[in-house]
């Protein structure tokens, strides 16, 4: 069986980036300060849940759009190096769905995936620390001490947000498609 491209997209993943991206500015509106410019946001768990649910490009642009579409409106101007942090998190958890074992929405999903989805959001986070590290202090001019501050909290607080909200929510997911009734299979 011939697996599909992840870069052509279905019209439910083209509408599945529009309501994530939403979701991840509004979500993002809720966040709790903890370093300089940097903070708290459980919107990250969306982005973990976006990609096991629809790969990796759907994962990248529902955190670049609705971070960049956050920090528009939030803060009246677009912080780009940090809209890569949050997309790369995305695109790199997406990644789970190239596992020919993984569906989640038909319940396929093992411990295995689980701690393989964890290192994804992992290296989401250091591809995005890199590109934020460069991006702020290169291009923005930032405080390398400063940068190294905000990188490091920011990956602390991503990566328990990822363990505690979005792995528990995948999970659920994936328990709930597995259950099938009579009524699901009619559709």
């Amino acid at each position: 069986m011939e697996k599909k491209s992840i870069f052509k997209l279905s019209t439910k993943q083209v509408v599945a980036i529009g309501i994530g991206a939403a979701l991840y500015a509004a979500a993002s509106m809720i966040s709790i300060n903890v370093a300089p410019n940097t903070s708290l946001r459980l919107a990250v768990a969306l982005l973990c849940i976006f990609g096991a649910i629809f790969g990796p490009v759907v994962g990248f642009l529902v955190g670049f759009i609705g971070h960049a579409l956050n920090d528009a409106i939030s803060y009246g101007s677009v912080w780009w190096s940090w809209v890569f942090m949050s997309a790369s998190i995305g695109l790199c958890t997406g990644f789970i769905v190239l596992k020919a074992d993984f569906d989640l929405l038909k319940g396929k999903i093992k411990g295995v995936h689980i701690g393989l989805l964890y290192a994804y959001a992992v290296l989401g986070a250091l591809l995005g620390s890199i590109l934020s590290y460069v991006g702020d202090v290169f291009f923005y001019g930032e405080p390398a001490e400063k940068v190294w501050l905000q990188i490091i909290v920011a990956n602390i607080l991503n990566l328990i947000v990822v363990g505690a909200i979005g792995i528990p929510v995948v999970i659920a997911i994936g328990k709930l498609k597995g259950k099938s009734t009579d009524l699901e299979e009619l559709e």
